[in-house]
């Protein structure tokens, strides 16, 4: 029975945690990370699934301290694995496996290395991702493929409807490719990093959209962020308008000539961008209130005390 160390959080951590379970390896320790209170928590727990199964957790500020790499290495495991785990692994910890170290990334490596791939492939309007099952080597992201399972992304998808998707391509991929893998047969095929990119994280204040911007820039922007993500949002005369959920009626135009505006059509709320272009608008909130689509221009009228709101 192969023995692992697995460095695992979020979704990802939890159904790849499952397939090394199902496939019958010996889960020595897990570490993982203690919830963020500050975080909206919408992922499941793989401390909860570590307990279930009675594997010991430990939760460690900084993985590459010594005092941790010591009490892996007592442990003297075949592998190490990292699924979605936050934080950089470094030589010790990654030295310590006889088989090898390897870790499961939310793209279709060598694209979109590093923080938040879901995220930044829609913002680039990308139409497929997937993960990736790569060896771990100091450099992020750039170790040897093992396995990859593609997902499509569709025009309106938000980051968590891809999330999900790319959640089933990581369990798919791992259990398709790990018999191999623990009978020594996985073959590795080296990136070609100059043919990929790599990305940063993102933070709440990147989401503020540009109206000038083409329609499908700013849609992709709005989905790329969208619940539960902080959302993207501007600022207008009549408190900071945060837009959850958005559609990219493809070729429409609006009637103020490329002027960024909010408005109603045919009781739909509307936003006209800076190309001309529309976006349908079926989320959002106004100064912190939900601001719903209406009948007649009239009640937008009683709310902004004009027709129209303009957005730049």
């Amino acid at each position: 029975m192969s023995k692992a160390i697995v460095f695992a959080y979020h979704n990802v951590g939890v159904r790849c945690l499952s397939v090394l379970l199902a496939h019958g390896v010996d889960v020595l320790r897990v570490v993982t990370h203690t919830d963020n209170p500050a975080e909206t928590i919408w992922f499941d727990s793989v401390a909860e699934l570590a307990a279930r199964h009675g594997i010991p957790v430990i939760a460690p500020e900084d993985p590459n301290a010594p005092a941790v790499v010591a009490e892996l290495a007592s442990l003297q495991p075949d592998f190490l694995f990292s699924f979605y785990y936050r934080l950089m692994l470094k030589a010790p910890l990654l030295a310590l496996p006889k088989c090898g170290a390897y870790n499961m990334h939310g793209s279709l490596l060598p694209r979109y290395r590093g923080r938040v791939p879901v995220n930044w492939a829609i913002i680039h309007g990308e139409r497929q991702t997937g993960a990736t099952l790569h060896q771990m080597v100091e450099k992020p992201d750039a170790g040897g493929i093992v396995a990859q399972q593609a997902v499509p992304i569709l025009p309106d998808d938000t980051a968590f409807e891809v999330f999900n998707k790319v959640t089933l391509a990581a369990e798919m991929a791992l259990d398709g490719v790990l018999p191999d893998l623990l009978a020594g047969r996985a073959v590795a095929k080296a990136q070609d990093l100059a043919a990929g990119s790599y990305f940063g994280g993102r933070r709440a204040e990147d989401g503020r959209i540009d109206w000038t911007q083409a329609a499908a820039v700013v849609h992709n922007l709005i989905r790329a962020v969208a619940p539960p993500y902080p959302g993207a949002f501007s600022d207008t005369s009549q408190g900071r308008l945060r837009v959850l959920r958005s559609l990219h009626p493809s070729g429409e135009k609006g009637p103020h000539g490329g002027r960024p505006t909010l408005f109603i059509r045919n009781g739909h709320l509307y936003a006209e961008c800076g190309d001309g272009g529309l976006l349908r608008l079926l989320a959002v909130e106004l100064a912190g209130s939900p601001l719903a689509a209406f009948s007649a221009d009239n009640q937008i009228n009683a709310i902004f005390g004009t027709p129209t709101l303009p957005l730049s």
